[in-house]
C-alpha cells in the first residue's frame, strides 16, 4: 500500500469522527441554549447533532467491522454467511 492509499484511507475515517464530534458539540450547545449560525431553533440543531453523530459512529463502526471480517477476526455471530445453497433435484 502506498503512502498516498494509507493517507487517503486516514481521510476517510477522520471526516465521520469530524463529523460526529461535530455533532456532540451541537448537541451540548442546545442542552446549554446556544444557537450556533446556520439554526434558529435549539431543538432543530439538538436534531442535526444527533443525526451527524449516529451517522460518523455508524460509518466508523461498519469499516471497523468490515475489516475484521476481512481478517476473519469478528465475532461468529458478526461473521458473514457463506453461501451454503443445496441444490435440489
Amino acid at each position: 500500500m502506498s503512502r498516498m492509499q494509507k493517507f487517503i484511507a486516514l481521510l476517510i475515517l477522520v471526516i465521520p469522527a469530524v463529523l460526529a464530534g461535530v455533532g456532540v458539540k451541537l448537541m451540548r450547545d442546545s442542552m446549554f441554549g446556544v444557537i450556533n449560525d446556520p439554526f434558529t431553533m435549539t431543538a432543530v440543531q439538538f436534531i442535526v447533532g444527533l443525526v451527524l453523530s449516529i451517522a460518523g459512529i455508524w460509518f466508523i463502526g461498519g469499516y471497523i467491522l468490515h475489516r475484521e471480517q476481512k481478517n476473519k477476526r469478528a465475532a461468529e455471530r458478526f461473521r458473514k454467511k457463506e453461501n451454503t445453497t443445496v441444490d435440489k433435484d
